[in-house]
């Protein structure tokens, strides 16, 4: 049986809420030096920005110390920096804070917040905040929600319990409920429970149904409708894949206001674009927690605004 490598830990500083890479460089290969190694593998960046990062002694080894761009190539070797981001537009939406004990900190995020820095979203993420904010570096999330969705987010406080909580969603011991904002349809027979299979490919924006074992199950029950064609649902999902939810009610022909991918693709919402949000909100979560015991039901204190006030809301 192979060993598992230990992993270091990095030993430099968060910078604005977000942890340092950190590249382990592979058994094999041409290159002599640790330098060809990144120019190769962040070619992205272009050779001179990283020749200037070894100049400025930017790039570390686990001892903290600067590698030198001529330092021998040494397969398993692990270093660590930090990329210079771009400026971020600031999601101008409140990041609250509903529940916080020594193991878990649980969030009500706003709509357009990212969860965890990802992609062109790295500083104006939910994890980033709240590790300014709160000042715990060792925080990190135990699940996700899409950035365009708002609601309940649970964090997790100590590295060492991660997968004691990862482990209640990998379980299905997780009581997720969210609410939605959809057209009414009269012919639609409601409450009932969606079984596919859902497939999402990188770098394709919309995830698809395909043919194959189910891996993705949600029950839709309407909470009320209003004259005006609209309808408020309760959706309540017992897996986890991406986009889930809005695959399943585009498929029943009742898509989720302001979605921009389902039931087609249209222009990404711009970063800086915060008009009409999508209209899905991760009401509650609800769990046993599997260090203190305690059973946690936590429910999110925002609203659907197209659902308050649906003039409102289209002109935003």
């Amino acid at each position: 049986m192979r060993r598992k490598t230990r992993i270091p830990s990095s030993p430099l500083p968060q910078r604005d809420g977000v942890d340092a890479a950190r590249v382990r460089l592979p058994v094999g290969g041409p290159w002599a030096t640790v330098r060809e190694h990144l120019v190769e593998r962040l070619s992205g960046a272009g050779s001179g920005v990283v020749d200037g990062m070894f100049g400025d002694g930017l790039i570390v080894g686990a001892d903290g110390r600067a590698v030198a761009p001529d330092a021998p190539y040494v397969p398993g070797m692990f270093v660590w920096f930090h990329r210079e981001l771009p400026a971020e537009v600031r999601v101008p939406f409140p990041l609250d804070v509903v529940y916080r004990d020594e193991h878990i900190v649980v969030v009500d995020k706003p709509h357009f917040l990212a969860t965890t820095p990802r992609g062109s979203h790295i500083t104006e993420t939910a994890l980033a905040r709240l590790r300014r904010e709160l000042g715990v570096e060792s925080l990190g999330a135990a699940h996700r929600l899409d950035r365009l969705t708002a609601g309940i987010v649970l964090f997790l406080v100590r590295p060492e319990e991660r997968g004691a909580y990862q482990g209640l969603f990998r379980d299905k011991r997780v009581r997720k409920e969210y609410e939605a904002v959809a057209p009414y349809d009269a012919g639609l027979a409601l409450p009932r429970t969606v079984r596919s299979r859902i497939l999402k490919e990188r770098g394709v924006p919309a995830a698809r149904e395909v043919d194959g074992e189910v891996n993705a199950v949600s029950r839709v029950e309407l909470v009320e409708r209003r004259a005006d064609g609209l309808g408020r649902y309760r959706l309540t999902p017992s897996t986890g894949q991406t986009h889930q939810l809005r695959v399943h009610m585009s498929t029943l022909g009742v898509p989720i206001l302001g979605d921009p991918l389902y039931p087609e693709v249209t222009a990404p919402v711009p970063a800086g674009d915060f008009r009409r949000p999508l209209q899905l909100l991760a009401r509650a979560l609800e769990f046993t927690d599997p260090v203190t015991g305690v059973e946690h039901v936590f429910r999110s204190g925002r609203a659907l605004e197209a659902w308050d006030s649906y003039d409102a809301w289209v002109g935003c």
